[in-house]
């Protein structure tokens, strides 16, 4: 057993000091044999998790969660000083360096008039802090473990800030269309219908942003109102709807879509 005193309340110090009796020779086996890699998908669904309880607008959840994310960065933190990398203090200076870089228009002379001028500037000094002098190098900078449809939205917002873009939804809607008739023409000749289908759903996040959407929660929507769906069309068979005709599944999806939308007139 490890020397620990249990507190009525903790603080980060506190924390840290949990997380490094965690990964002492006295302290957890599975905790001990952990590294970046095995944990990478853990930083990953606790941040998921934590989206989904600001979803719920939850407090007491999102509480929740926000501490299961800084209990990751605090994990990753102590396999780094271990390693002889860095500390979570080193993480802490470089984040408040950051925060004081990107903001001239509130830590020194540069003048922001509103929110749309402040996120140029704080975009201006990314850009210089990266050392990215090119549109090309934006794009490149643009993190590629991001889930597929938040990437093609940032990619594409920045080049329309290099000015590659429509001027309104139109174009990006018929760019749509032919895309899809492209993927229609691959899957038929069965050549390049992987690439075709990226083509239509970057065309498709394209026209989501000129519609003013967010393709990942439009994404999210339509995944729920196929889940609604489904249920209540197996509550209209009655019976599980395995191995039932794919006509008969066609019919109990129409009447579930009816019921669905006399149950939004109501």
């Amino acid at each position: 057993m490890v020397d620990f005193q249990y507190m009525d309340r903790y603080t980060l110090e506190d924390l840290l000091r949990i997380m490094e009796l965690l990964r002492s020779p006295g302290g957890c086996p599975w905790d001990r044999k952990q590294t970046h890699q095995s944990i990478r998908r853990n930083m990953l669904e606790e941040a998921y998790e934590a989206a989904e309880a600001i979803d719920q607008k939850d407090p007491e959840h999102l509480k929740e969660e926000l501490g299961d994310v800084l209990l990751q960065v605090v994990f990753h933190a102590r396999i780094a000083q271990e390693a002889g990398q860095f500390t979570f203090e080193d993480v802490v200076d470089g984040v408040c360096k950051k925060l004081v870089f990107r903001h001239p228009h509130v830590f020194g002379p540069v003048s922001a008039g509103d929110s749309a001028r402040a996120l140029t500037t704080w975009e201006e000094q990314k850009r210089a802090e990266k050392g990215q002098k090119t549109a090309g190098d934006t794009l490149d900078g643009v993190a590629r473990s991001l889930p597929a449809l938040m990437r093609a939205e940032k990619i594409q917002d920045k080049a329309r800030k290099a000015g590659f873009d429509w001027p309104q939804a139109g174009p990006a809607l018929d760019k749509l269309s032919e895309e899809v008739g492209e993927l229609r023409q691959a899957a038929q000749e069965g050549s390049n219908v992987e690439e075709e289908l990226g083509d239509v759903l970057f065309a498709a996040v394209k026209a989501g942003r000129f519609l003013g959407l967010d393709s990942e929660l439009a994404l999210h929507a339509a995944c729920e109102k196929f889940i609604g769906r489904f249920r209540r069309m197996e509550a209209l068979a009655g019976h599980p709807v395995e191995g039932l005709e794919l006509p008969q599944l066609e019919e109990l999806w129409r009447r579930a879509k009816e019921a669905e939308h006399t149950q939004e007139k109501t």
